[in-house]
């Protein structure tokens, strides 16, 4: 691994509030000039600044939170608390991209209904939605999303509340996720820990499929042959 593809720490938080059908959450589009994730859907966050390691006192889980609950604002002009932010994972960018995050996932209430302040520059539309219908319009090819977006969404479906939720998220380890990138007959694949191909980056090898895969626009979860103890699922099922 070169220095040059040493990932960056960065941190996001999932905003949920309480809607008509269950949790709802903000997702930000980002401006489709902007090289990275030009268009996509996203939560709010981005890289720490070194005014969250100062503030975090050089410790990075502390830092985290302080960057999230900042870009949260930043982004979405909404105020968060990062002491009250729950833990949901860790994604680590593949060694393959150029631009590589290790990045802290973090949940947080908010108000019922808050008011969302863009920039109209860097996020250009947000949009409050129930996370189940945010799963579906993906499966739709309706709305565009990275993995570690629509795989906490999944992870984050099934709830009554966003509190609900939040207590599910709290009461489990975070999930560390390293992905792996390789091509299929069938389109690009993301493989996660426990899939037979994961250490030789073959997704052809025969066994256990812990992966996503991608096909028209929609990433489609595939977790088949494992023991949920040793490897748990990512959308929380």
């Amino acid at each position: 691994m070169t220095k040059n593809s040493e990932p960056r720490t960065a941190a996001t938080v999932v905003l949920l509030r309480d809607g008509k059908n269950g949790p709802e959450t903000l997702l930000l589009q980002r401006n489709k000039a902007v090289k990275f994730a030009g268009g996509m859907w996203v939560f709010p966050g981005g890289s720490l600044d070194p005014e969250d390691w100062e503030q975090g006192d050089n410790e990075e889980s502390k830092a985290a939170r302080i960057g999230a609950a900042r870009e949260a604002g930043e982004e979405s002009g909404l105020d968060v608390d990062p002491d009250l932010m729950v833990q949901i994972s860790h994604w680590t960018t593949p060694e393959a991209e150029p631009k590589r995050f290790y990045t802290w996932f973090f949940l947080a209430l908010v108000a019922d209904e808050p008011d969302v302040a863009i920039d109209h520059s860097e996020i250009t539309d947000h949009l409050w939605i129930n996370v189940d219908e945010a799963v579906q319009r993906h499966e739709s090819n309706d709305l565009g999303l990275f993995p570690p977006t629509i795989m906490t969404l999944r992870r984050l479906q099934g709830f009554l509340s966003a509190e609900d939720a939040m207590i599910d998220v709290a009461a489990r380890e975070p999930v560390d996720v390293f992905p792996v990138f390789a091509g299929t007959e069938d389109g690009i694949a993301v493989m996660f820990r426990g899939d037979a191909g994961y250490d030789t980056s073959d997704p052809s090898t025969p066994g256990a499929r812990h992966r996503a895969v991608i096909a028209d626009g929609i990433w489609r979860y595939q977790y088949e042959g494992l023991d949920p103890a040793d490897e748990p699922r990512l959308d929380g099922a």
